[in-house]
């Protein structure tokens, strides 16, 4: 286990709850790249394969939560598109 891979990990999963409340309360799309967002999960997932197949251990675990933090941000820009859109027709 690289305990610098699990601090960058921390460091990273720590910035993600304050961008989900962001995204929720906000209700907008606006400053939101949702393609960052991908590229952002594809990271995730590549640490997540790397770790099955070469170097199991609990880091594991922070790739995980961090992947489905991202995940629940991305459901939020959706919601948040769908409700501008919404509100475009009005």
């Amino acid at each position: 286990m690289s305990i610098f891979e699990a601090l960058m990990l921390l460091s990273f999963g720590a910035a993600w709850p304050t961008q989900i409340f962001k995204s929720y309360t906000s209700k907008s799309t606006k400053g939101k790249s949702v393609l960052f967002l991908y590229i952002v999960i594809f990271g995730y997932l590549s640490g997540i394969v790397h770790k099955i197949l070469y170097s199991r251990d609990i880091v594991m675990v922070l790739y995980i939560i961090n992947l489905l933090m991202v995940s629940a941000d991305i459901v939020l820009y959706y919601r948040n598109r769908a409700l501008e859109k919404k509100a475009e027709t009005y």
